[in-house]
């Protein structure tokens, strides 16, 4: 009976997965639909290694400019302030001690790199948990780039406002080839709406977005990336 249970369970979950691999194409009515790849589509969540991925993007975008003086990089201060004894005060060798008012900092920030590095294969790892997370959310639609004579903001805000309240959610990310100009600039005024390269697509980028829309193109050039170590 065990046995029987673990068997149904299994079967939904592989049918519901295998249900989250159509995805719909705007514009183009509610039966067109487009099969993501498994290999980058269907892969396991590795929340730790995502997490990992997520924090090396993010540390290597800061620029690490941060700086403060020390008390040998600040300006005056080379006489003695008064002389060694007889004054009745502590004794003071420079008015640009840190404990002086104008003086230097003591451990404050310096300029410096925050990267830290994060394998290739992790990486992918980490990008394809983070697509296949929306796969199984229904959070990822493909649009007809080519539907774009020319920038038209309008046109895109209705594309995704067909899409449907109940699978669109802001904010959105939109992956488009770089020769889809016309499409990027339609989408690019949009209010917390992102549009991105294939090639420009972090791990991070894909977690911050509550629904994901590709082009055709950008959705192969995108899958290849990420299923290129398994298929190693």
């Amino acid at each position: 009976m065990l046995d029987a249970t673990v068997k149904t369970r299994a079967t939904v979950k592989t049918r519901s997965t295998a249900k989250t691999l159509e995805v719909p194409v705007l514009g183009a009515g509610a039966d067109k639909t487009v099969k993501l790849e498994g290999g980058a589509f269907a892969a396991r969540f590795n929340e730790p290694l995502v997490h990992q991925s997520v924090r090396a993007e993010q540390a290597a975008r800061r620029r690490g400019t941060a700086a403060t003086k020390t008390r040998g990089m600040v300006s005056g201060g080379g006489a003695k302030p008064w002389r060694q004894k007889g004054t009745g005060r502590a004794r003071a060798g420079s008015s640009r001690s840190p404990i002086w008012t104008g003086g230097g900092t003591v451990f404050g920030p310096q300029p410096r790199s925050y990267t830290f590095k994060v394998n290739r294969k992790e990486q992918r790892a980490a990008l394809r948990g983070a697509l296949s997370l929306h796969a199984q959310r229904g959070s990822i639609a493909v649009l007809d780039a080519a539907a774009f004579a020319a920038p038209k903001t309008s046109q895109a805000a209705d594309l995704l406002d067909d899409w449907g309240s109940s699978a669109r959610l802001a904010p959105t990310l939109v992956v488009l080839a770089p020769e889809e100009r016309d499409a990027a600039l339609s989408f690019r005024n949009l209010a917390r709406v992102a549009v991105l390269t294939p090639e420009n697509v972090g791990v991070a980028d894909v977690v911050g977005a509550a629904s994901l829309v590709f082009s055709q193109t950008a959705l192969d050039a995108l899958t290849a990336r990420a299923a290129e170590e398994t298929k190693a």
